[in-house]
């Protein structure tokens, strides 16, 4: 029976349009912000994003290579969307899209953090659909494909594909929309499967039947004579073949595609103080940043890494599934004043420590720690550098430790948490930081940035938020610089 204790959960019906960028997490750092942010305009331009927004009609949940786009006002709205989105992106043929549309029940609910999101088997379904199509493909959900059929502008668009094995071996009806402007006409990957072969019904054998089969007896006769004199010389050979193909298999394994590859992963927080994950995760997050200033690496991003632990059980399989050669494992400690950062880099092939090193700084040398650690990196992998990237990887983007926790603070929530209470937060934490230094040129553009998404989005500051504002604006008026608001139209 059900306890009637807990709260009734309520569920509406969701049209929801999934989508995501194929092959976003095998771009660089910079290549994957440029491609999300084209998409993200693109989606944005389309006049059933604006019209819904408008009318208070629309939901949206970010997943990092993507997104979901929940509708409220009509089933054909997502499909509506998708089409001006398959429009738009022929402008721009680098970015690789696809896109997966169904309706069913979505709730908005509270995550462990207390931040609202979505969720529901509407928008999972969704996702799994799009999971069946490759690169241009649009697909639906034959229930949506069924409310559409109905309306002869869509019956020509709609080309069933059958059944797609999904999560949990369950199969779901999968329809491809496309016509000759729009959508991929091609048959997804997951739905190439070798026809079967149909017995066809029993023939009568007529003499000339008779004949071949005696003569295909007599050959079959032969083979295994010749199977029974030769085979084990055949056997032996073939082993021996196979051992060849093995090592050579091992050899490709361990000489990777790129040695100058690396991934860096998740900081492990050993401060007593769980609060400061938000510094591990800083500390993390700026030697990447430096080292994908280097052009002579390949360098995955955050986003993509984000999902390990600091220590993985497996590390060739993390390789693997990163495309990497090298991994970056750390730890951060801070107490009080003083930090305590561990790191090894790792060669993924061998399980080899290429280098390790433990720094113990205060507070305001840190910079130099995350400097150093890039530096290193770069010299055991043999990256040469430019003077300028010799620079770059070396700066320090404040000498004040106090703005730049507040700038970790406000980075790792940015990173972490997706709702509007959050990105007041955030705002709240960049304004300090530039309050402290009003010459942190990454403050001030991370500023600039969440203060132009609250304002597009029709936020309203809190009011702590639009005092720091204030006191930003001050700061800015004396350094002679135009404060980050977006023109002139400021909302707090």
């Amino acid at each position: 029976m059900p306890n009637e204790d807990l709260p009734e959960m309520k569920f509406d019906i969701g049209h929801v349009l999934f989508i995501d960028i194929v092959g976003y997490s095998q771009g660089l750092i910079n290549e994957q912000s440029e491609s999300l942010q084209k998409l993200k305009e693109i989606v944005r331009g389309t006049e059933q994003f604006r019209v819904a927004e408008a009318e208070g009609k629309l939901l949206r949940l970010p997943t990092g290579d993507g997104g979901a786009l929940v509708f409220r006002n009509s089933p054909e709205a997502p499909v509506v969307c998708a089409m001006e989105i398959a429009k738009a992106l022929k402008s721009h043929p680098e970015l690789s899209v696809r896109m997966g549309i169904h309706s069913g029940p979505v709730n908005e609910i509270s995550d462990l953090n207390e931040q609202a999101t979505i969720a529901g088997a509407g928008i999972n379904l969704a996702q799994r659909v799009m999971d069946c199509g490759d690169a241009g493909h649009i697909l639906l959900s034959r229930h949506v494909a069924e409310d559409l059929e109905h309306y002869p502008r869509w019956q020509a668009h709609l080309h069933t594909l059958g059944e797609c094995e999904v999560k949990h071996g369950i199969r779901i009806s999968v329809v491809n929309l496309y016509n000759d402007e729009i959508g991929n006409p091609a048959i997804p990957e997951k739905f190439r499967k070798a026809p079967e072969v149909i017995s066809p019904a029993q023939p009568t054998l007529t003499k000339s039947t008779k004949s071949y089969l005696v003569l295909g007896l007599i050959f079959f006769a032969t083979l295994v004579i010749l199977a029974v004199l030769f085979g084990p010389r055949f056997f032996r050979s073939r082993n021996r073949g196979a051992l060849t193909n093995t090592a050579q298999s091992n050899d490709a394994w361990t000489t990777p595609a790129s040695a100058k590859s690396i991934a860096v992963l998740p900081f492990d927080n050993l401060s007593s103080d769980k609060e400061n994950a938000y510094f591990s995760e800083g500390i993390q997050d700026e030697i990447l940043t430096r080292l994908a200033k280097i052009a002579d690496l390949k360098v995955i991003s955050r986003t993509s890494t984000q999902k390990y632990k600091s220590v993985p059980d497996n590390l060739r399989e993390v390789g693997k599934q990163l495309g990497v050669a090298n991994l970056l494992e750390g730890s951060v400690q801070k107490i009080a004043n003083a930090v305590h950062v561990n790191v090894q880099l790792i060669r993924v092939a061998t399980d080899e420590h290429l280098w390790a090193e433990s720094y113990n700084r205060k507070l305001d040398d840190v910079f130099a720690v995350e400097g150093e650690v890039a530096s290193a990196i770069a010299e055991q992998l043999d990256a040469k550098l430019s003077g300028i990237e010799q620079k770059a990887i070396t700066d320090k983007p404040t000498q004040n430790t106090a703005a730049y926790e507040s700038y970790l603070r406000g980075l790792s929530l940015e990173h972490n948490e997706y709702s509007y209470a959050a990105y007041q937060q955030v705002a709240i934490d960049y304004a300090e930081a530039v309050q402290l230094d009003p010459k942190f040129a990454l403050a001030w553009a991370r500023l600039a940035a969440i203060r132009s998404f609250l304002y597009f989005n029709a936020i309203d500051l809190k009011t702590n938020t639009r005092a720091a504002v204030k006191e930003v604006r001050a700061v800015a008026g004396s350094l002679n610089v135009r404060a980050a608001t977006p023109a002139n139209h400021s909302r707090g």
